[in-house]
C-alpha cells in the first residue's frame, strides 16, 4: 500500500518543474497582453535614455521583464554555490533573496516616482481610512497590493524572524509607512495615504500566506533539547 501511494504521489522535483512552467507561462501571457504599451518605451530603454524609460511606468515594467533572466541566473549561481558548500535548502534561500530584490525594487521605484510638480505642489496627506479606495480604481488597488507582495512572499522563506502572519503584516505596514513618509518629505507631488499603507500591508500578508508552506521557522532549525539531561 505504501509503495502504491509513493508511486501515485508526484516527485517533488516534478512539482517544482510544473510550478516553474506555470510561472513562465503566466509571465509570458502577461507580457503578451501589455506588449503594445511596453514596446512604446523599448527604443528609449534600449538606448539607455532616462527620460521616456526610467521615468515612466511602461519603461520600468519593461526593464523589469528584460532583467528577469539575469535575476534567474543570479539565483542559480547563488544556489550552486550554496549546494557546493553543503547548505540545506540552497535553491529556496537563493530564490528568496533574488525574489525579494527583483520583485520589490521596481514597485518602490514606481511608488517614489515624482508627480507632475515635484517640489512645487504642496505635500498632501490623507489620514482617513478607506476614503481613497474609491478613487484608486481596480488598477490602483491591484498595484498597491503588489508593492510589497514579493517581500511578504519571500522574506519568511529567507529569514525566520518574519515567519508569522502578524510579523509579515508589520513588515508590510512598516515599509509602506516609510515609503509614504518619503513621498511627503521629498515633496514628490504624491498623496501620502493611510489607505496605501492598508492595501500594501494586505498584499504582503496575502503573498505571505501563499508561501506559508515554505517558511523558514525557528523551530525547524533549532536543535531539540533533551529532557534526560
Amino acid at each position: 500500500m505504501d509503495h502504491n501511494a509513493s508511486l501515485s504521489a508526484p516527485p517533488r522535483r516534478t512539482r517544482g518543474i510544473v510550478l516553474l512552467g506555470l510561472a513562465v507561462l503566466g509571465l509570458a501571457g502577461a507580457a503578451y497582453v501589455v506588449r503594445g504599451p511596453l514596446m512604446m518605451s523599448a527604443p528609449r530603454c534600449m538606448a539607455g535614455r532616462w527620460h521616456g524609460c526610467f521615468d515612466t511606468f511602461n519603461g520600468v515594467v519593461l526593464m523589469t521583464l528584460v532583467l528577469l533572466p539575469l535575476a534567474v541566473l543570479v539565483a542559480w549561481a547563488l544556489a550552486r554555490r550554496r549546494r557546493a558548500a553543503g547548505v540545506a535548502s540552497a535553491w529556496r534561500l537563493s530564490l528568496a533573496e533574488v525574489g525579494m530584490v527583483h520583485g520589490t525594487v521596481p514597485f518602490l521605484w514606481l511608488t517614489l516616482m515624482p508627480g507632475a510638480a515635484p517640489g512645487v505642489a504642496p505635500a498632501r496627506v490623507s489620514l482617513v481610512p478607506l476614503r481613497d479606495l474609491a478613487t484608486m480604481g481596480t488598477l490602483g488597488i491591484v498595484g498597491n497590493l503588489l508593492v510589497f507582495a514579493s517581500l511578504g512572499f519571500f522574506a519568511p522563506m529567507r529569514f525566520a524572524a518574519p515567519a508569522s502572519v502578524p510579523r509579515v503584516l508589520a513588515l508590510g505596514a512598516g515599509c509602506s509607512v516609510l515609503v509614504e513618509t518619503a513621498q511627503y518629505v521629498f515633496q514628490l507631488d504624491r498623496v501620502s495615504s493611510v489607505d496605501d499603507v492598508l492595501v500594501n500591508a494586505t498584499g504582503a500578508v496575502l503573498a505571505g500566506l501563499a508561501s506559508r508552506r515554505w517558511w523558514r521557522t525557528r523551530t525547524a532549525h533549532t536543535p531539540a533539547i533533551s529532557c534526560a539531561a
